[in-house]
Order: structure tokens, then C-alpha cells, then sequence
């Protein structure tokens, strides 16, 4: 994308600055300006900093909106009956007063707003709510895990100040070095380095090359803000931005998918994998989005090798978006960005809880966990039990039929290690002390290392067991169901295979019968929003998907987890046009993808995101009616901005028939055995089984096989799963676990 399709003026994005500053408060506030607001043409109060129920560290963001009649200067705000009105100053809105009200008391807090101009009676007030959480959390993710082991000193902190392993902030400058091509340390009391680089951000300022990096503990995470700053200069404030700054915000998250417990070592997806200093360098973007001016955020509680829960990411990414806004300003917009585990972050955030991100660019992409533990983890194991205890002779071209796969190979690969980490609860991260760790024998109310137990505060507990209520199920499925009626297996092969299946027990062991999801995890994971609907907050924003084509290494990274979120958006929104596929051709296996600087990884990545910038640009400049919000999104996708892939020499193609030709999706076992693309059944309804089922004959005998195997039926697809319920509530809290509230209707 060329500067042709975004605006360079630095003049012309102050002026969206206001305008989208405005429209975003409103979207963080559920649109309610306050509860005792009199309506247009008197005082109004917004909350800019967050919600005005999620307030965080005693301190919020706000902006008074002052009618023409009355003058800046004769407005009084009070927080709990104290004047702040010295907090205020005039805003970037026309008419409009910004402050930082400090010193709110922990729970509710009232913020009031009059007039003190002169001889005017019942002089016009309003009323803000402000509910204020403490810095360390909780606000809407539940109770917080224990045991939680701090990690501080892996960032340079120290050790924890306390259980919430709180920590002083650390300041460091960071430097980009004309000789090496890399960040060096920076001393900022020191005179600027002779090979200092210099910079041209997205709005035109050359600048020197210098960072500011903040890192420091919020919601028991470690932190880190970065944006280009040269030390003595003045920060930007919530008034002022400064020359470096685009005003936008790359929020990041990290990839992987383990179960918590801990504060985390590393934030982000830093460059080299695992530096815990994941900004200002990205893994995949590199230095190229602070280069531009973007401000770059994230913490290690937004990495899902930290801790594969998304309620709790999405509470800390807005905590941690609050304290920037806070400090820095508004952005004009967030842009969320990160790929694997980063990408179920930003596909099941922006699906539950709208308006935190404005634009997504999942990468290596999956549409959520749930449909990841079902197809890469449970199926391939059962899959590979079978076919290892088989009677029978079963090629490579039939084992690779019935998992769907580009191969059986991906099920070989990724099966054992999946397993371990989603399902086996004692496969802890190593912060985790092992007399802590579950052991059915030794310790059974130890730590369960499960991505059920890792969310227990959404599915709540077996009153049986006492352990995560699991959505786990595989009655009913007929694997290789395709494979069998296109003529690739035997029927022989077809029956033995469903007679060895089997499933999984609590504790993630193999057993012979199927796996049974519990019914109220199964409609908790459709209501709460853990299976992505396509719904949600996804139909609204504009999200452009970037996928290494890495289906020929057996990577657990397969293709068809885009087709499955287009399917998804299809289905709910009728259309995926604020959806945009992007490919690039592998240079080898996953991580050889990431280093090189021109490689089609890398070509594909910025030009993404100068896309997205292109297209939040066009949204926020585009004052014409419209109306759906997703049809605004839609009409203002740049033009160029279409499916496409890149070669290995960097061209881009947009005729998608030929990527396709040269980079084909395959499918998954769940596919293999009937289901639809949209993969959203978790269990399936039973129908008995029936001859007419079958494109190829059964003998009677084999019918009376599969009715002793299947003696309840086999899943019907053309009918809603057992707990299928529509998503209708984002924003949910957990103060209960299994127990998600509508933070709208209050606490």
C-alpha cells in the first residue's frame, strides 16, 4: 500500500485524532456518556481512559463536553463532592475539556460536572458512575489462579513487592545503530551516539531513532510500552502528542497455548523467540512498526504459552490500553497483531469483548482453542492409537484420508505434544513447583494443568470431580466417514477404526469408550463465547488474516483454520467482505520464515499493516451515514486490499484461483468425518444409523457392526449441537466460576 492511500499530514491526523477520540470513548462506553446526563446541549461526561465500571489504579481518563453557551472557565467537576477541577484542560474536541481525575477510592466513585457561570439558574449538571479496581486486578476475569508465582526478575525488575507480584517501573532507551542494524542500549543521560539512525514515521517526521521502553507490572502481568522518544524531550500526554508518534497503537500477543500459574517470562512475540523485550522488535514486523511511529504495547499475561486464557488477556489488554491512554493519549486507533496463540487472542477478544481492538492481523492463524484442542490435539492421538493397534493394513493415502490433513504425518507431529499440554494435568510450565503439580495418587487437589482448568472460572466445576466442567466429545463421530464413501478405505477399515477410537478420561489418558462432553460446559462454550461464532465483535471490524503456506512441513499451522473463520463469518454476517486473506510462500519450515529480512513472511506482514492503517484511516475519515457499522467497515476497505499471495520472489498475486492452485487447504479429521467448514459442532445430535447414509454398500453384517458401535447413532450435521445456543452477551464477567454475567446489567 502507498502513501497514496493514507493520509501524511500531520495536520489532517490531529483532526481524525478528535473526531475518533470521541467516537472511540463512546465505543469503550458501551455508548452511554453517563447515568445522569441531561442530553444534548448540556454538560456531558466520558470516560476515555475505559469503561466507567473497569476503572483501574485510582485514576481515569476523562472528558467534559461543554455546551456553547457556557465558557471552559465556569465549569466545576468533583470527584465524591472534592473539586479537581484544576485536572481539567482544553481538550482536542472543540468545546470540550480533558483531566485526569486522580485519587478515586477503590469500588464506586461519583464524578459530577456543573456550572458556576453567573445568573444562571439550575445551572445544568451531570453525573458520572466510576467503579475503581485496584492496579493488580481483578475486574472482570474472576478470581485470580493460585498458586501464581512471580517472574519479575526475568525483566530486570527485581524481586515482588507482593503476592501480586508487583514491581517498580523501568524506564530504558534503546537506540537503532547505523553499524549493526539493531537496537543498542542507550544511556539517557549521556550525548546521542554518532551512529544514531534516523526514522520517517507513517505521518511524515523524520526523527531520530530512539525508544522509550516502560516496563512494569499491571493485573499481576510484566508490561511493556515502547514508542519513539529522545530522552529530554517532553512525553506525550493526553493533551500533546509528540513528532514521533503516529498516534496509533500495535497491541501484540504472544503465541503458544499452556495452562497458568505463573507471571510469565517473556511478553509479546519478541525477536529472537523467547527474549522476554518484546518490544520494540516484533517477530515478524521486526523494527517496522516503531520505525513508522506506531506505539507499541503488550504483557506477558497476552502470551498463551503463558497462560491460554483469553478472558484474561482481554482484562489485560484493556488494563494495559487504560494506563496508556492514561499517559500517553488517546490512539486514534488500536490495531491488535500476533499470530498462532496470538491469533485466538485477537480473533476471541475482539468476538467477547468489542472495542478494545479496531483492526485485528492474526497470523498462523486459528478462528479459537476450543476448535484447536478438538481437531489438533484429541482427534490425532485417538486417530493414531487406532490405526497403531489395527489388525488390519492401512497406506500412507489412507491414513492421511481420514485425518484430512496434508498428511498423517501432522498427527504424528503435533498429537503427543498437544495432548500433553491441553489435556494431561500435570504437564505444568517448569515456574510451576512440582510438589504443586496434581497427582491423582499424591496430590489430588494439586495445580491441573488443562486448558479446561486453566479456565475454570468460565465452565465452573464438576460437582462430581471437582475438577473444570470439560466440552470435550467425540460420540457419534464416524472418522474417515469421507475417506469410506469416497472409495479410499474398506468398510473393514472403516468399522475397525470406530471400534478403536476410543476417547479420553479426566485426566487425559486414553480409553476405550468415546469422550463425553459435560452438557453445561457444552452451552457455557457457545454462551460465553469460547467457540468463536464469527459473530460478536468479529462482523464488525476489519480483519486481514496472514498465513505462512507451511501445510508441506506438517506444521500444527495448517491452512484450513482461515477457510474455517471465513465460514464462521459467512454464516453469521452473510458476507466476509471485512475479511482479507493474505499467503506468503514458505522459505522451509516454520521458524526459517522469521529471520530473514526479505522473505515473503516479512513482505506480507507490513504490507498488511500498512493496509489495515489505510483502511482504520479511511473508517475514520467517513462521516456519511450508514447503516450497519459493518457496512460503513466494508465500504471503506481500500480498493487494492483483496486475497492474495506472495512467491518466493516477493510478487504479489491477486488472482486467488492460482494461490490456491499453489497453496490448497486440506482439512482436519472433524471434516474428514462429515462435519461442515464452519467446525461448529462440539456435540453432534444422533440419528440411527441408515443404510442410505452410505454411498457404498454395507452388508448386513457390517450394518449390525456399526449399530453395536454407534448403539445410540451418529452425528446428524444438519442439526445444532447439544448445547448450541446463540452468542447474543459480549462483555461477560466470571465473579462466580461457571457463572459469566453481562457487565451491562451490572455488577
Amino acid at each position: 500500500m502507498g502513501d497514496d492511500m493514507m493520509m501524511s499530514r500531520d495536520s489532517e491526523w490531529r483532526r481524525a485524532f478528535a473526531i475518533v477520540w470521541l467516537a472511540a470513548s463512546l465505543l469503550l462506553s458501551g455508548g452511554a456518556l453517563a447515568d445522569e446526563n441531561e442530553g444534548a446541549g448540556k454538560l456531558e461526561l466520558i470516560a476515555l481512559s475505559t469503561r466507567p465500571d473497569m476503572v483501574s489504579g485510582g485514576d481515569v481518563l476523562v472528558q467534559v463536553i461543554v455546551p456553547a453557551e457556557t465558557r471552559l472557565d465556569q465549569v466545576v467537576v468533583s470527584l465524591n463532592g472534592r473539586n479537581v477541577t484544576s485536572a481539567f484542560r482544553a481538550g482536542a474536541v472543540p468545546g470540550s475539556l480533558v483531566g485526569l481525575v486522580e485519587g478515586l477510592a477503590l469500588g464506586r466513585n461519583t464524578l459530577t460536572v456543573s456550572s458556576a457561570g453567573r445568573g444562571q439558574r439550575g445551572a445544568p449538571m451531570a453525573r458520572l458512575a466510576l467503579v475503581n479496581h485496584p492496579i493488580s486486578g481483578p475486574i472482570f476475569s474472576g478470581p485470580q489462579q493460585q498458586p501464581f508465582i512471580c517472574e519479575t526478575q526475568t525483566f530486570g525488575l527485581g524481586a515482588p513487592l507482593d503476592a501480586n507480584c508487583s514491581a517498580p517501573t523501568k524506564v530504558q532507551y534503546l537506540y537503532r545503530s547505523t553499524k549493526t542494524n539493531t537496537f543498542q542500549p542507550l544511556d539517557p543521560n549521556a550525548p546521542l551516539p554518532s551512529d544514531l539512525a534516523q526514522t520517517t514515521t507513517s505521518t511524515g517526521n523524520t526523527v531520530s531513532y530512539v525508544v522509550r521502553r516502560e516496563t512494569g507490572v499491571i493485573n499481576r502481568a510484566v508490561y511493556q510500552i515502547a514508542f519513539l522518544h529522545v530522552p529530554g524531550q517532553p512525553l506525550p500526554d493526553p493533551w500533546t502528542s509528540t513528532p514521533g508518534l503516529n498516534n496509533r497503537l500495535l497491541y501484540t500477543f504472544g503465541g503458544g497455548c499452556q495452562a497458568g500459574y505463573h507471571q510469565g517470562r517473556t511478553t509479546g512475540q519478541g525477536f529472537p523467540l523467547g527474549n522476554p523485550n518484546g518490544v520494540p522488535d516484533d517477530l515478524f514486523l521486526q523494527n517496522y512498526a516503531i520505525g513508522k511511529g506506531y506505539a507499541m504495547a503488550t504483557s506477558s499475561l497476552n502470551v498463551f504459552g503463558t497462560n491460554c486464557n483469553e478472558v484474561l488477556s482481554a482484562e489485560t489488554l484493556m488494563m494495559v490500553k487504560e494506563y496508556f491512554i492514561k499517559r500517553f493519549g488517546v490512539p486514534v486507533y488500536t490495531i491488535g497483531n500476533g499470530a498462532s496463540g496470538g491469533s485466538m487472542q485477537q480473533h476471541l477478544i475482539t468476538h467477547s469483548y468489542p472495542g478494545l481492538m479496531d483492526g485485528i492481523l492474526p497470523g498462523f492463524s486459528f478462528p479459537d482453542t476450543l476448535t484447536f484442542v478438538v481437531n489438533s490435539v484429541s482427534e490425532c492421538v485417538l486417530l493414531d492409537q487406532a490405526l497403531t493397534t489395527s489388525t488390519l493394513h492401512w497406506s500412507d493415502a489412507q491414513k492421511t484420508a481420514i485425518a484430512g490433513y496434508h498428511s498423517f504425518n501432522y498427527c504424528t507431529l503435533n498429537g503427543p505434544t498437544w495432548r500433553a499440554l491441553m489435556l494431561v494435568p500435570t504437564t505444568c510450565d517448569s515456574a510451576v513447583p512440582s510438589a504443586l503439580v496434581y497427582s491423582a495418587v499424591s496430590n489430588p487437589e494439586g495445580v491441573r494443568c488443562t486448558y479446561a482448568d486453566n479456565l475454570k472460572n468460565v465452565y465452573g466445576s464438576d460437582p462430581v470431580t471437582g475438577f473444570a466442567r470439560r466440552a470435550l466429545d467425540n460420540v457419534g463421530v464416524q472418522y474417515g466417514l469421507t475417506a469410506f464413501n469416497a472409495g479410499i478405505i474398506t468398510a473393514e477399515q472403516f468399522i475397525e477404526l470406530n471400534a478403536r477410537v476410543g476417547g479420553f478420561d479426566v485426566d487425559g489418558a486414553l480409553q476405550s469408550g468415546r469422550t463425553e462432553g459435560d452438557l453445561i460446559a457444552l452451552r457455557i462454550a457457545y454462551a460465553t463465547g469460547r467457540l468463536d461464532s464469527g459473530g460478536g465483535g468479529l462482523g464488525t471490524v476489519p480483519i486481514i488474516d496472514i498465513r505462512t503456506y507451511v501445510d508441506g512441513f506438517d506444521d500444527v499451522h495448517d491452512a484450513v483454520r482461515t477457510d474455517i473463520m471465513r465460514a464462521r463469518l459467512i454464516a453469521a454476517n452473510g458476507h466476509a467482505r471485512n475479511h482479507v486473506r493474505l499467503i506468503a510462500a514458505p522459505i522451509g519450515p516454520l521458524l526459517d520464515n522469521l529471520g530473514l529480512e526479505n522473505n515473503p513472511t516479512r513482505k506480507a506482514w507490513r504490507d498488511a499493516l500498512d493496509a489495515m492503517d489505510a483502511w482504520l484511516a479511511n473508517i475514520a475519515a467517513d462521516s456519511a451515514p450508514y447503516d450497519t457499522l459493518l457496512a460503513k467497515v466494508t465500504r471503506n476497505k481500500p480498493a487494492g486490499l483483496v486475497d492474495a499471495c506472495y512467491t518466493t520472489s516477493l510478487e504479489r498475486i491477486t488472482d486467488f484461483s492460482q494461490c490456491l492452485q499453489q497453496f490448497p487447504s486440506h482439512a482436519n479429521p472433524r471434516i474428514a468425518a462429515g462435519e461442515p467448514l464452519t467446525q461448529y459442532v462440539l456435540k453432534c445430535r444422533l440419528t440411527p444409523v441408515n443404510r442410505s447414509d452410505y454411498s457404498r454398500g454395507l452388508s448386513h453384517v457390517q450394518l449390525a457392526q456399526l449399530r453395536a458401535i454407534f448403539p445410540d447413532g451418529v452425528c446428524d450435521y444438519r442439526k445444532p449441537g447439544f448445547g448450541q445456543v446463540e452468542f447474543e452477551n459480549t462483555w461477560l464477567a466470571f465473579p462466580q466460576p461457571g457463572n459469566g454475567v453481562r457487565l451491562d446489567d451490572g455488577e
